[in-house]
């Protein structure tokens, strides 16, 4: 393991072992502090970030951006708090923790035993979210996770994960679709989070106006299975109880092949995205490049830049 990769493991270790052990005042105090250094020193992610809200809030001042980008960065270590104390968090917090709205698509999708996909972007904690699911629903879940690394790195995440009640599947192997596909025929539940692709086969969509590439995977998954496609958005209030909304089903079209029919529920899913994220930008964690225009062409669609997610 290189010195790099060491200290990237050790840092999100002692993050885990200490913000979980402080009062939740203390850890939120803290997380702000982190995100305003961050934010003053204009790292590449911050940057980033400020340009991906560009193409959300069109028009906006270099003055709102600034502003918006400070929100996301405070966000966005909202989220890292939020998770590295959850494993301390008690069942009632876990349960008072998330308040979605429209819920009866995910509890009518399940007690119909087809199965269901839950398909998110990078909004506020789906962490918190997934962990509501296996606690207050109770609801055991299946889901996909990037493989980071170091590989000591990538594990810490599955056993964090594992520990709140997931399945976690590995993104990389060529196991996990059929396995995804096997839980669903015996209805089950998969979330995914699915606004920016790992591959080099994802779908292009049109996302606030530009070409983007989103993963085919729940439309596939969806087709395959007949299970329900239910994008979710996300978002923070200036409450401790995050808020979230489950959207109506994307359908399968009557119509078309397998591509096409791909390419028309993958859009619907980023046009369900983007009315969250429309509303909510600073909760968008997306200190990576999206848009097609932004990619660099010799780097591979889901080269990564900025924190782990």
């Amino acid at each position: 393991m290189s010195a790099r990769d060491r200290l990237a493991d050790g840092l999100y270790g002692a993050g885990w072992a200490t913000v979980k052990k402080l009062p939740e005042p203390a850890a939120a105090r803290l997380g702000r502090t982190v995100a305003d250094v961050a934010w003053k020193q204009r790292g590449a992610g911050v940057r980033r970030l400020e340009g991906n809200y560009a193409r959300v809030v069109p028009g906006a001042s270099p003055e709102r951006l600034a502003a918006l980008s400070r929100a996301g960065m405070r966000s966005y270590l909202r989220y890292w708090m939020e998770s590295f104390r959850l494993p301390a968090w008690s069942t009632e917090r876990i349960k008072g923790g998330f308040a979605p709205k429209d819920l009866h698509h995910l509890t009518d999708g399940m007690d119909a035993g087809k199965g269901v996909i839950l398909a998110l972007p990078h909004l506020a904690n789906w962490d918190l979210a997934g962990a509501w699911v296996t606690t207050k629903l109770g609801i055991p879940f299946t889901t996909v996770a990037e493989r980071l690394k170091p590989e000591t790195l990538y594990d810490r995440f599955v056993a964090y994960r594992e520990g709140l009640g997931m399945e976690v599947l590995p993104h990389s192997g060529g196991t996990a679709f059929g396995t995804l596909a096997r839980r669903l025929r015996d209805g089950g539940l998969v979330c995914l989070v699915a606004d920016r692709d790992l591959s080099a086969s994802g779908v292009e969509v049109d996302f606030f106006g530009e070409t983007a590439r989103m993963p085919a995977g729940p439309a596939l998954l969806a087709q395959q299975t007949g299970a329900l496609l239910l994008p979710v958005t996300l978002w923070y209030d200036d409450s401790p109880v995050m808020q979230g909304r489950v959207h109506p089903a994307v359908e399968v079209p009557e119509s078309g092949t397998r591509a096409e029919k791909t390419s028309v529920m993958t859009q619907a899913l980023a046009d369900a995205f983007a009315t969250g994220i429309a509303d909510h930008p600073e909760d968008w964690h997306m200190l990576q490049r999206l848009w097609l225009k932004d990619l660099d062409p010799a780097k591979a669609p889901g080269a990564r830049e900025g924190g782990a997610r």
